[in-house]
């Protein structure tokens, strides 16, 4: 089988914009993750071991002199300190355990110092991704040449509409080579369709690079998941957001506010956060219900909510990011980041629905054990983690099994 992953930052720009914020702020911290298929697939036989030897493969993929200069040109809010670790970064294997039941159910775990297993989740994602497609032999019926011709349109209707949106597929992408697809025939479309909305850019740095677009992207639920397995749930947000503007200074001023739900981040969201931020990002809920809490909350606080960014990245299409962006633009600046509806919309191909998730933490390597942590978000009774933890996290922030409030 072919290496699939052959570039350093064929990875989404979040994954390195949170490693730093880890080694800054947590530079001795170990975690766990776990891959999660939500549509419990049963994979062919063999496919662990493909996956292992992918995850091998990843051994010798370094970061080039090209990509560095690269990210210091259009990431200029990354320390200089980040890239001298990153020229000494080398993946490992034995990060990872990769295995398969009888039933073809694929299982993988992470430990590790948590600024090394960062930057595995992407490219392993993407990994299972397309190699799962390639195993089924669903690969060799990509039509590429369609493909560019209709990701080309969903741009222009994008773009007609006044959205401002970003590529996010690299997690579920069909193969590299889609997702390249759609990164260079839309930015041939936004150059060629003069309109109110606007091709941001990518969140895959690699393909950013080689088109000369922006790199996009801040970061993830796994920050907050892992201070609120060390600290608890309640502050975990308070604590994220003081630690990530430690480290950027105003920069990266995106805060994705929903692992815990709207309730518990609105009480840590208080008027210096408000400024201090230039928007939230909405992924969970119906988004105009989240949209109009954000708008509230900013009203609350003095704010003119038309003035801060709302990033929509739900579960978004065309049609959603369309429809949202009516709803939207008297209220806020939004912008829309789509992934699988970009990266893998081929007829005919069912889109992989898998995440990795950090489900364990421990301050330092030298704690004698792990605590367990769990994302809650807006989507309620659709938790990840383990059925204690989820319990013990509702507890503490009064909410019932359903996520909804407590009555007290």
């Amino acid at each position: 089988m072919r290496q699939l992953i052959t570039h350093f930052t064929d990875d989404d720009l979040y994954k390195f914009t949170m490693c730093c914020a880890v080694i800054d702020n947590f530079p001795r911290t170990r975690v766990k993750y776990r891959f999660i298929d939500r549509s419990d697939t049963s994979y062919p036989p063999g496919f662990a071991r493909l996956v292992e030897e992918q995850v091998a493969m990843l051994e010798n993929v370094v970061i080039t002199d090209e990509e560095i200069a690269f990210m210091q040109r259009r990431c200029s809010y990354i320390p200089s300190w980040f890239y001298i670790f990153l020229k000494g970064f080398r993946y490992d294997r034995r990060l990872v355990s990769v295995s398969q039941d009888a039933e073809g159910h694929l299982s993988i775990g992470f430990e590790g110092n948590w600024s090394e297993v960062i930057l595995l989740e992407v490219k392993v994602l993407a990994i299972v991704s397309e190699l799962y497609y390639i195993v089924t032999g669903q690969a060799g019926g990509l039509d590429y040449d369609d493909y560019a011709v209709r990701s080309a349109a969903k741009a222009r209707r994008l773009i007609e509409a006044g959205c401002s949106f970003s590529d996010f597929g690299t997690r579920r992408r069909a193969s590299f080579e889609a997702q390249d697809t759609v990164v260079r025939s839309m930015k041939e479309c936004a150059a060629a369709c003069p309109g109110p909305g606007r091709f941001v850019g990518t969140s895959n740095v690699y393909l950013a690079m080689k088109y000369d677009l922006t790199p996009v992207g801040t970061m993830a639920h796994e920050f907050v998941c892992a201070i609120a397995g060390m600290y608890g749930p309640l502050m975990a947000n308070h604590i994220a957001m003081n630690l990530w503007a430690h480290t950027y200074r105003g920069a990266l001023g995106t805060f994705l506010y929903d692992t815990y739900g709207w309730r518990i981040f609105s009480l840590n969201f208080s008027e210096d956060f408000a400024n201090m931020f230039k928007g939230l990002r909405v992924d969970s809920g119906d988004n105009r219900e989240q949209l109009d809490l954000i708008v509230d909350k900013y009203r609350s606080l003095g704010i003119d909510p038309r003035t801060r960014q709302v990033v929509f990245s739900n579960g978004l299409n065309v049609d959603s990011a369309i429809e949202l962006q009516a709803y939207a633009a008297d209220k806020c600046i939004p912008s829309y980041g789509i992934g699988t509806h970009f990266t893998n919309d081929f007829d005919g191909v069912r889109p992989m629905n898998i995440v990795i998730k950090l489900t364990d933490v421990k301050i330092t390597e030298s704690w004698p054990f792990y605590c367990s942590t769990c994302k809650l978000s807006e989507d309620r009774g659709k938790y990840t983690g383990d059925a204690d933890t989820v319990a013990r996290f509702l507890a503490t922030l009064h909410l019932d099994s359903t996520g909804a409030p407590r009555q007290e």
